[in-house]
């Protein structure tokens, strides 16, 4: 079975959750016999035309000297070339810039799409954005054979906002094992004695929130900052916390063991999304062993439950900053039941086992041409614990 990936930037990662979760998927399909080609942007990092058994096809990507408009260009490039190929199962990861094309993908192919978030809650966006997103939103329902929903929340949005059953598939990690502490010393951080955050520099990531409580919290001990500082966003967070001597700006970290290191030494690791599904980087902190702060959400508290802190606003942080020390016997089981989710539930296996079974319930349907809803996969998720 030919599989392509559309959607991302490309693999490995150098980006962000859906490039991740390409990544894993892409090496772990291809161990399990199916054939998979990726999409890359022109100017990936990474050059070559194979990546662990997996095609790489870089497609024009204008990105880099028209912003986002350049994004659904290289959207349609991709489409354009995946038309002229021989694929079973288009595999489409997120909507944003690429379902205004959909009328445009190949009838041949099954299309399955990773909804993602609501991306249209982003406060990043303007009014008139927001509204587009909507559209995009409908008009990825109307192009797509099946929808994948990687949170429970978003499966129920999806069915009752359009009627539709999205397949339940969440992301996954692997448990971090093989800590290193000497990695710590090319940020000049010790052992707990930091707290941290890894995210995108947008407002919806609640950053600015989280450096608010950092600073109202005024104590002696370093905060790191993961993510790449170069847009707007970023560079006014960066201006506005400069002269904070205890906030550092690491920008963007993709070598995973360094950002496995960071989370597992840190004394306690923020996660402030507040838009979408099951988070990646929340799982791959949960896969290194730190003890969590989260926005207080659906999305993240269908994921951790009471294993976690949550925060709603600044003086919240700068609360659990003051009284909390990952070190204390009373916060063990907190990280010990989050690491049981990883190994249990949010295994990368797990998720790729998932997505084999999706897809081969899928083809099989088109194949016997009968009415019947599509076969959910047989690894079956739980979040009860």
């Amino acid at each position: 079975m030919r599989i392509a990936i559309i959607g991302t930037r490309g693999i490995p990662n150098h980006y962000g959750g859906f490039e991740q979760c390409a990544e894993y998927l892409a090496a772990g399909l291809v161990k399990k016999g199916f054939e998979v080609v990726v999409y890359n942007s022109h100017n990936h990092p990474y050059q070559q035309k194979d990546w662990k058994g997996v095609e790489i096809c870089h497609c024009y990507d204008p990105e880099f000297k028209m912003g986002t408009v350049g994004q659904f260009l290289y959207d349609l490039n991709c489409i354009r070339d995946v038309r002229k190929r021989k694929i079973d199962v288009i595999l489409q990861l997120g909507y944003t810039s690429s379902s205004v094309w959909g009328w445009l993908l190949p009838g041949s192919a099954i299309v399955t799409t990773n909804m993602d978030g609501m991306e249209w809650m982003r406060a990043k966006y303007s009014k008139p954005v927001q509204s587009f997103l909507k559209y995009a939103e409908k008009l990825a329902v109307r192009y797509s054979d099946h929808l994948i929903a990687d949170s429970p929340e978003i499966q129920r949005y999806i069915n009752n906002k359009y009627g539709e059953e999205a397949c339940y598939i969440p992301y996954g990690a692997e448990a971090f094992t093989a800590p290193d502490p000497e990695i710590l010393k090319d940020y000049n951080l010790e052992i707990e004695q930091y707290d941290m955050l890894i995210a995108r520099m947008e407002p919806e990531n609640s950053i600015e929130i989280i450096l608010d409580g950092v600073v109202k919290a005024g104590l002696n001990r370093k905060f790191l900052v993961v993510g790449n500082m170069e847009n707007d966003f970023g560079e006014y967070i960066r201006a506005k916390f400069q002269y904070y001597r205890n906030v550092i700006f690491s920008g963007a970290v993709y070598d995973i063991a360094k950002l496995n290191n960071l989370r597992y030494h840190s004394n306690m690791y923020f996660h402030g999304h507040t838009v979408g599904g099951t988070n990646p980087s929340l799982l791959e902190a949960m896969a290194s062993n730190s003890l969590i702060c989260s926005n207080d959400n659906k999305f993240n508290r269908a994921v951790l439950g009471d294993d976690a802190f949550y925060f709603s606003n600044a003086a919240d942080v700068a609360l659990q900053l003051t009284v909390t020390v990952k070190s204390a016997a009373c916060y063990q089981q907190l990280m010990a039941n989050n690491l049981e989710k990883i190994s249990s539930i949010y295994t990368c296996e797990n998720i790729v086992n998932a997505y084999a079974s999706h897809f081969e319930a899928i083809v099989y349907e088109r194949v016997k041409a009968t009415p019947q809803k599509t076969l959910q996969p047989q690894v079956t998720f739980s979040l009860d614990h």
